[in-house]
């Protein structure tokens, strides 16, 4: 022994299934979908239990909320469903969360010093939000904090500071190129239109038409934040950020 120890295999498994309650059941070829209902839920049942929820995606896969760090265990143990290969992983993002905190006294701490004082809170990832004032780069006291956990806590111990946090809402994806909601000028498939007339072909520099917003049709530019439309999917933002789900789950909750 080189007095290092041994880490058990199971204790990586143990790490997942404690911040893990949102799982991805995947089974090759699409079999899932050969198999009826019934038999999908006693095989649930017979891996761990029921869980809280279970949904079917557009892939074909199924998303499942588990009532425990347990019931997450036997489920990313399984290895066969219904004489199927199974693969089970958590969620990319439903198994974590983001909060914001504002402490005057964290101003000229580093991201990387704070990173490593929160750590055995479950923070995993830290970024302070910075502006930019006579084009130069200026931090501010408000720092964005990841969570290994679904569950936003409602505050944290920086030292001897107490902090509160508050949820970490973004604001809408706009594409700088179409101007749409969603997705950004990486991925855009659309033609460069204007963001002040809505026009397309031409950018917004020295733009002289008059304000038409192309995703409302008002009298506004595209980059307004009175558009009815951006007035949405910041709803859409809040209700998936305070309740912890997908964004198409989200918009089909939205009142606007």
């Amino acid at each position: 022994m080189d007095g290092k120890g041994l880490i058990s295999p199971t204790t990586a498994i143990d790490t997942i299934a404690t911040h893990s309650r949102f799982l991805i059941l995947s089974i090759p070829n699409n079999e899932r979908s050969r198999k009826s209902p019934f038999a999908i839920q006693k095989a649930l049942q017979g891996i761990g239990g029921n869980p809280k929820s279970v949904k079917k995606l557009r892939s074909g896969d199924l998303l499942m909320e588990t009532i425990s760090a347990l019931q997450t265990k036997s489920f990313l143990l399984a290895k066969t469903f219904i004489d199927s290969n199974l693969t089970v992983t958590p969620h990319k993002s439903l198994n974590s969360c983001r909060g914001v905190i504002s402490e005057p006294d964290l101003l000229y701490a580093s991201e990387g010093e704070i990173l490593e004082g929160l750590s055995d809170q479950g923070v995993t990832q830290v970024r302070r939000i910075t502006i930019l004032k006579d084009s130069t780069r200026l931090p501010t006291k408000h720092i964005i904090l990841s969570f290994n956990s679904p569950k936003l806590p409602t505050t944290i111990k920086a030292g001897y500071l107490n902090c509160k946090i508050r949820p970490n809402i973004q604001n809408p994806l706009r594409c700088f190129k179409c101007q749409r909601f969603g997705h950004s000028q990486n991925s855009c498939r659309g033609q460069l239109t204007c963001s002040r007339c809505a026009s397309v072909g031409h950018s917004s520099t020295d733009c002289t038409l008059e304000p038409k917003c192309v995703n409302c049709t008002q009298s506004h530019p595209s980059d307004s934040k009175l558009c009815q439309k951006w007035k949405l999917e910041k709803q859409i933002q809040e209700i998936k950020t305070n309740k912890n789900i997908s964004y198409f789950e989200a918009r089909r909750l939205t009142s606007i």
